[in-house]
């Protein structure tokens, strides 16, 4: 006797399983509800940073430059801080027609293609196929079967189908959400990867631009230079003329003429080199930008100020360090993967199709059949290697943790270098400038004696190369700390706040 609540009858007198289908869709529901996510939640990992930077540079009334301070400003368009319209102009147009910048882009919309490819395991995947088959044999093996007489008889069979499929793997344990979660994090990388190469082209502009204007500025000073040793020349051939002195004034002035003469060509080549780099920046052939570069510019003078900001905002602010903390997150989702594969699969197969002899009404109730499947895949032994990959993939994310910390201290060493090396070329440029004018001073004085006699040649040669010298060396120093900011900027973080690809 069948128990009443497992069999009733239909009004037909047929028995009907009442409550069978409740029953699977209950233990469905049950399934899909008891549905987790295993593996590892991630969290941000929290760095300890110092308080404050130790190099910050004190006011000071000697002080002929920027002082950075704690306060946090505005750094995405640090550059247009050296008030420099064609250093304006070449960074902006390097950030929209660099291609190591569009090679980064298309990585991140690779990155959101292969999000949907992740997340398309969520949903019923379902096909469709159609079959027209004509089979036509000149015997008939059935032929006699049924009694009737034999001879030759033959056979023609004409079949049309159209199915649908559809499949569905039910992610319980959520392996497929670990996967779009591995996914989003990737391509979160690889955005803040292409800020910091914003960053880092921005930079490099500014450096190349700097350094061409100071190699300029260093020939203008040859050029100068020449100019006054050619006069020097012309005094030392009249005094020789007129007895005054002998031919070695004149010789060594010739030498020191010749050398300062050689420097030109050296400053030329780096000066072509300089703006061939800054056209590649720029995407455009080498030799697009010397006609539009070649006019003598100053080095940009750096701002009265900087918002250095405090360490704490290099986590926020440093594209590296961001890019680093979404690795970490996709290296935590993928050891999620890894422990999901530890469970069974339930997968959900559905078959459906139309099948008849002509094409006319083959798509009729008639000609339907259908077959539905749920499979449960959980192996039992696979010599452990499930279980290593979980532990290999933990070692993934205890790397990645690693480099996520490693990137912190070198943002912070990267502050820190560039604010020593900025208060000691600070420094340098001062007692520079006294050098300076000390060795212009005595340059004039030298050339003075020298028409009266009171000195001898060489004496006039010393404080020539010495003034030539000195200038130089202050030129050279203006580029270093102008520089010095700049990779100040850099380490902090300054010049992605443009939006990706524009």
């Amino acid at each position: 006797m069948r128990h009443p609540v497992t069999a009733r009858r239909d009004r037909h007198g047929c028995e009907r399983p009442a409550l069978k289908a409740g029953v699977l869709l209950l233990l469905f529901a049950g399934i899909v509800g008891a549905g987790c996510t295993v593996g590892p939640t991630y969290r941000t990992p929290t760095v300890a940073t110092p308080r404050s930077y130790a190099n910050l540079p004190t006011t000071s009334s000697e002080a002929p430059l920027s002082i950075p301070s704690p306060s946090q400003g505005d750094l995405g368009q640090w550059w247009q801080q050296f008030h420099d319209p064609e250093l304006d102009r070449l960074v902006e147009r390097a950030l929209q027609a660099n291609l190591d910048l569009q090679s980064a882009a298309s990585r991140i919309r690779q990155g959101r293609e292969q999000e949907i490819v992740a997340g398309s395991a969520l949903v019923p995947h379902i096909g469709s196929s159609a079959t027209a088959m004509h089979l036509h044999s000149n015997s008939n093996p059935l032929a006699g079967l049924s009694g009737s007489s034999g001879g030759n008889s033959s056979l023609g069979l004409t079949l049309y189908s159209l199915g649908f499929d559809a499949s569905w793997e039910l992610d319980l344990f959520g392996q497929t959400r670990r996967a779009v979660q591995a996914a989003r994090a990737t391509t979160e990388a690889s955005l803040w990867q292409m800020r910091d190469a914003e960053v880092s082209l921005t930079a490099e502009v500014a450096n190349d631009y700097i350094q061409l204007r100071a190699t300029q500025a260093r020939a203008q000073i040859a050029r100068d230079s020449i100019a006054s040793e050619e006069g020097l020349l012309n005094l030392a051939r009249a005094r020789a003329r007129v007895g005054l002195v002998t031919e070695l004034d004149v010789n060594q002035q010739l030498a020191q003429l010749a050398s300062t003469r050689a420097e030109l060509p050296t400053l030329a080549a780096e000066e072509k080199a300089l703006m061939h780099a800054l056209a590649v920046l720029l995407a455009q052939q080498p030799q697009a930008l010397e006609q539009e570069l070649s006019h003598v510019g100053a080095v940009p003078a750096v701002p009265t100020s900087l918002p250095a900001g405090l360490p704490s905002d290099l986590l926020r602010r440093r594209p590296d360090v961001r890019a680093a903390e979404r690795r970490l997150a996709a290296a935590t989702a993928e050891e999620g993967v890894a422990v999901a594969a530890l469970y069974p699969k339930f997968d959900l197969l559905g078959l459906g199709a139309f099948a008849g002899s002509s094409v006319s009404g083959l798509v009729s109730a008639h000609h339907f059949s259908a077959l539905g499947l749920g499979l449960i895949d959980w192996p039992l032994f696979d010599g452990g290697q499930r279980r290593a990959t979980v532990r290999a993939q933990r070692e993934a994310r205890t790397q990645s943790y690693l480099a996520y910390r490693q990137s912190v201290l070198a943002a912070l060493q990267d502050v820190e270098d560039a604010l020593a090396r900025y208060t000691s070329d600070q420094q340098r440029l001062l007692a520079l400038r006294q050098e300076q004018a000390a060795a212009a001073s005595s340059l004039g004085i030298a050339r003075a004696q020298y028409r009266t006699g009171l000195v001898t040649f060489i004496n006039v040669l010393q404080a020539s190369a010495t003034d030539l010298s000195a200038r130089d060396q202050v030129e050279r120093s203006t580029q270093a700390l102008a520089q010095d900011l700049v990779s100040l900027y850099k380490a902090l973080g300054g010049g992605w706040d443009r939006p990706p690809g524009a």
